[in-house]
């Protein structure tokens, strides 16, 4: 049995085919959202990787920013309860989950079970996204597959005190121009998400173990900053941009086992 979860976010749209509940036969990322082809293009990938076809999926599952925008599923889940399901499927010790998208954060208390207990999100403000740092990308004339590396260069760490982008970047184009180093403002960009992150988390009352997912996750150094933040090691989860796409795809398989 084959089953399809789809999770349609800000920036990018994920899906993720399902062999029988726990075989992974595809997942595909497109950095296209929602409002656009992006859903398509990662279903077309998905079908492609897999050798599948619509007919052949059994049920289909949404999640995210846009999943109700998205017609073709047979469901919509949220996308706290997909990326809970993902990930206690991928770290079954994960404990709380830390979720930094495009264009919002989140921290997930899970209990022994894999239930979410608890649950905080930042969706109002892009400062601690990943919008924040495609932001603060440009403004140092980098991209965002450098600043981990750049990161790991800094001697120092230059603080980033606005909690507003917009006058962040105005902070950063300060330090530039009084010469600091562009590999210290990075690393303070870095500590600046994760701060905001880890709040977050510990608004729920930490506990191990912690889990990244998110395609911020992708970035080392802020999953440096989060575990010097949060004084302890961090996972990372693997494919961390898929797992709310595999968690909706664990939930299509329980549907359609009740089908």
């Amino acid at each position: 049995m084959y089953t399809m979860g789809i999770d349609v976010g800000s920036a990018s749209s994920k899906a993720v085919i399902l062999k029988d509940g726990k075989d992974i036969v595809a997942a595909e990322v497109v950095q296209v959202g929602t409002g656009s082809t992006g859903p398509q293009r990662a279903l077309e990938l998905a079908y492609q990787a897999s050798g599948l076809k619509r007919e052949d999926i059994s049920f289909v599952v949404a999640t995210g920013y846009g999943r109700f925008n998205f017609t073709d599923a047979d469901k919509q889940i949220s996308e706290i309860s997909c990326h809970a399901k993902g990930i206690y499927f991928l770290v079954p010790t994960a404990r709380t989950i830390i979720d930094i998208g495009g264009q919002d954060a989140k921290a997930i208390r899970l209990d022994d079970k894999g239930g979410i207990k608890q649950f905080f999100m930042n969706d109002k403000c892009a400062a601690g996204t990943g919008r924040f740092l495609e932001v603060m990308a440009r403004v140092l004339e980098t991209t965002l597959d450098e600043m981990a590396g750049l990161d790991e260069k800094a001697t120092d760490t230059a603080p980033i005190s606005s909690t507003c982008t917009v006058f962040a970047e105005s902070e950063v184009i300060s330090q530039l121009s009084n010469g600091v180093s562009r590999n210290n403002i990075i690393k303070g960009v870095h500590l600046s998400v994760a701060s905001r992150a880890c709040g977050l988390a510990y608004r729920g009352g930490l506990e191990k173990d912690v889990v990244m997912t998110g395609g911020v996750a992708k970035n080392a150094g802020v999953v440096r900053a989060v575990a010097g933040v949060l004084k302890t090691d961090v996972i990372v989860a693997p494919n961390p941009q898929t797992t709310g796409a595999l968690g909706a795809a664990l939930f299509a398989y329980e549907a359609a086992q009740k089908k």
